[in-house]
């Protein structure tokens, strides 16, 4: 947990990401920026603990959309299905176009912390499929 550590994320630690819990491997903490009400771009800085992924995702849109990361702290991993993890390092910017499958997380030996938004578009959703096993995670 994160009292347990002198890790002190850019834009704070935010709170137990309880609501997305389900589909990370490990813990993770939200911090809300920005929401999409207030300004047509909801940001938030995702914060995890070493060790934490998310599982494999797709962010969907009809036209338009997709995510992109922008990482602030720590290290960590990013990956696109049939593709090798790429490392995330402070300024690293990830772009994600809809439709691509893939996964974000921290190093296994350090914490690691972004800022995530979806792209605008239409028609956008977002599907959690399957935990990525230790397998797939970087040693």
């Amino acid at each position: 947990m994160a009292e347990n550590t002198d890790f002190t994320p850019m834009f704070g630690m935010g709170s137990p990401n309880d609501a997305y819990a389900q589909y990370f491997i490990g813990n993770s903490y939200l911090n809300p920026l920005t929401s999409a009400a207030e300004c047509g771009v909801g940001l938030s800085n995702v914060t995890f603990e070493p060790g934490c992924r998310n599982n494999w995702h797709v962010h969907h849109a009809a036209k338009g959309g997709g995510q992109i990361l922008i990482v602030t702290d720590g290290r960590g991993w990013y990956q696109e299905w049939g593709k090798d993890p790429q490392e995330l390092t402070p300024g690293t910017v990830v772009v994600i176009p809809a439709g691509v499958k893939h996964w974000h997380g921290a190093a296994r030996d350090s914490w690691m912390s972004h800022i995530a938004f979806e792209a605008p578009g239409e028609g956008c959703g977002n599907d959690w499929l399957e935990p990525v096993t230790d397998e797939q995670y970087p040693a």
